[in-house]
């Protein structure tokens, strides 16, 4: 079984750069970005505590799973939420998630 996705993240001049994910790590969307040297603060380490790993989700919003109450209760402190926003801690990298299109909120 293949154990590898595509993610693409919108960059802020607009671009879209593909990244290629593990599945099989373990990994949730917000440690694959750090990993791959994004700057996300993470300052709860993925607690769903801070917010600082929010993503906009561009394409694929209905491969993901469903929010937490956690998790909107994190979201919904945001001034500038959108619909599409997540928590990248919140969202645990699976195959289902092939092509998930996303941009740093």
């Amino acid at each position: 079984m293949e154990n590898n996705i595509n993610i693409y993240m919108q960059e802020p001049d607009g671009s879209v750069t593909e990244h290629v994910a593990p599945t099989d790590m373990g990994l949730s969307l917000m440690e694959f970005l750090k990993a791959s040297e994004y700057d996300i603060l993470a300052t709860c380490g993925g607690m769903a505590l801070c917010a600082t790993c929010c993503v906009d989700v561009l394409e694929g919003e209905e491969k993901l799973n469903e929010m937490t109450d956690d998790e909107y209760a994190m979201l919904d402190t945001l001034p500038d939420l959108l619909p599409n926003s997540r928590l990248a801690c919140q969202l645990q990298l699976n195959n289902n998630m092939d092509g998930l299109k996303v941009k740093l909120h």
